[in-house]
């Protein structure tokens, strides 16, 4: 017998932030695979109004948003904490120099709670990079304030011209057994 393993990443949740996203005029999303993003990126690849970029690393995600905000097309990019480390080059050389809105989902690995090793220090020092960048940033830990979060979130970006960062937190996508 074949048993299927369920995934205890939160699909209700997953639904929400995407509903959110959507309600806010969001067209396109950038991703590489991650255990937590798993169902926002299964509906962005299924829904025939929504393009979903996959990357080969995350940094490409954000010449894509530069090139989708010079199009007309409001973005996000989804990643976790060490694919926000891996982006600031072009982070800052692109979105910031260039005054380019850009919205950033980054699933919040690392903080209290964390099983795995190899997650704590990217989530440890997230948060300090964020604000070391003057990057804008709220936590997303229940679905109670997604959407309102989220809709501020993509204003800000977009009145700003800067990038902005949801931090998508253990409680909100993780449904612990």
């Amino acid at each position: 017998m074949i048993r299927l393993a369920v995934s205890p990443v939160s699909a209700s949740s997953s639904r929400v932030i995407y509903d959110a996203l959507k309600g806010c005029g969001i067209g396109l999303m950038s991703a590489l695979p991650e255990t937590w993003l798993v169902h926002l990126i299964r509906m962005a690849d299924e829904d025939p109004e929504m393009i979903l970029v996959r990357l080969a690393k995350e940094e490409e995600g954000v010449g894509i948003s530069a090139g989708a905000h010079l199009a007309g097309v409001k973005s996000a990019m989804l990643m976790q904490n060490h694919g926000f480390l891996a982006s600031i080059n072009g982070i800052v050389s692109c979105a910031q120099l260039y005054r380019i809105p850009l919205l950033m989902l980054i699933s919040y690995r690392g903080e209290f709670g964390e099983r795995d090793p190899w997650q704590t220090e990217g989530g440890g020092v997230t948060e300090d990079l964020l604000r070391a960048l003057r990057i804008p940033f709220v936590f997303l830990e229940s679905q109670d304030h997604v959407s309102r979060r989220i809709h501020k979130a993509q204003t800000l970006a977009h009145s700003a011209n800067k990038p902005v960062a949801l931090l998508l937190c253990r409680d909100l996508m993780w449904e612990e057994s």
